[in-house]
């Protein structure tokens, strides 16, 4: 155990774990029936974990059953691996490393804890994105998430906190200028016809209505505290407290994927460096990156993506296989649950944790030059058999 942990976990001894709790059954008695559960958390805990972590808090007082509640409360699909737990702060990644862990390595294909992430954000290095073509690529965004160092993540944060990270992210995000100039708009201050401008431009998000969501409790006291900034051209866009502290996008029609990446490297340096200013930090460590509520989101956070038009190459019988080979995954344009309409896909990369945030881009960019040329080929009446990439 390291000394961080155990410097932690001083903090809390079983019996101060208790008491905080009031008066606990035993750990038989309130181990949670996972055995109709499909995901990464019930594939991991057992009795005797659980009996082990339950002794254990963070600082903050977040204890294993706020890790675990989204994922005892969602069973899952038999054919969606969901992750099943949440974090309520920084240090629950490390007091809790015992279920997180193999947690985060079957969720990121093998990322052991000893793995360091790599993070880069020079759109220097990315090769060519701004030659997708427009004629199928309708539009291009990056988005990330981001957390406040020194303030419970949404799942366990106190109105109080909430209420000063919007503070704190209103006044740094006032401070940007040029392209980057925008203006805050607070949910429960909102003007009908704001509201609807916003829903409009597809930037409103609403209260969560997904039970995972839900479940971890990040809904709480809505719509206090949450909220949303956009640039005055409408291609910036951070939301405020939602599933994490902040959400960080960038986006623009057609497909000038290194103009929004750019742009996304530039606003996302500025306000780190705006939050640095008033004495608050980012997440982040060298082994787990940026740190965010859910595990399925370490590391860059960083989800790429494109809606393209690919009707004849999404009926391909080896479609599925392709997009896994190049490491990307697809869905509806209305989100992860919605069909595709029209042959147009949301197309962004499959991963977060263990590439850089360039590398992913870089998959992004290839992959959909591929996919446009497979379609091409297809409309053509040609064979793509040649086109078939290896894994990447």
């Amino acid at each position: 155990m390291s000394d961080n942990i155990q410097n932690i976990l001083s903090l809390f001894s079983s019996d101060s774990v208790a008491q905080l709790t009031l008066k606990r059954l035993s750990a038989e008695e309130e181990f949670p029936d996972l055995s109709r559960h499909h995901n990464h958390m019930a594939s991991v805990l057992n009795l005797d974990l659980y009996r082990r972590l339950r002794q254990r808090a963070t600082p903050s007082g977040f204890t294993i059953d706020g890790v675990i509640q989204t994922g005892v409360d969602n069973p899952g699909h038999p054919y969606i691996m969901t992750v099943g737990c949440v974090a309520g702060d920084e240090e629950t990644y490390d007091v809790f490393g015992d279920l997180l862990n193999p947690v985060i390595q079957d969720r990121h294909g093998g990322y052991k804890p000893t793995d360091k992430h790599k993070t880069d954000l020079n759109p220097d290095h990315l090769k060519g994105g701004d030659d997708l073509d427009p004629n199928y690529v309708l539009s291009s965004r990056v988005r990330t998430g981001r957390s406040i160092r020194g303030f419970c993540l949404p799942p366990h944060c106190s109105r109080g906190e909430r209420r000063a990270v919007e503070k704190l992210s209103n006044e740094a995000l006032a401070s940007l200028t040029g392209d980057l100039k925008g203006k805050y708009y607070a949910l429960k201050n909102m003007t009908e016809a704001e509201q609807q401008q916003l829903i409009d431009d597809h930037f409103l998000f609403d209260k969560p209505v997904s039970p995972l969501l839900l479940a971890s409790g990040m809904a709480r006291d809505w719509p206090d505290a949450r909220g949303i900034w956009h640039n005055d051209n409408k291609t910036f866009l951070v939301w405020v407290n939602e599933e994490d502290h902040l959400r960080v996008i960038s986006m623009q029609k057609g497909g000038n994927m290194r103009e929004v990446f750019t742009r996304f490297c530039t606003g996302l340096t500025k306000i780190e460096n705006l939050f640095k200013e008033r004495g608050h930090a980012f997440m982040w460590n060298e082994h787990l990156g940026y740190i965010l509520t859910c595990p399925s989101n370490l590391g860059t956070g960083l989800r790429a993506g494109v809606h393209v038009k690919l009707p004849k190459m999404s009926k391909h019988a080896k479609f599925e296989e392709v997009l896994k080979r190049l490491r990307l995954q697809k869905r509806g344009t209305g989100g992860v649950d919605t069909a595709a309409v029209g042959g147009v896909f949301d197309i962004s990369n499959a991963d977060r944790l263990g590439f850089s945030e360039v590398e992913l881009v870089q998959m992004v960019v290839d992959g959909i030059k591929l996919l446009i040329e497979m379609e091409k080929r297809l409309e053509k009446g040609q064979s793509v058999d040649d086109l078939i990439p290896a894994q990447k």
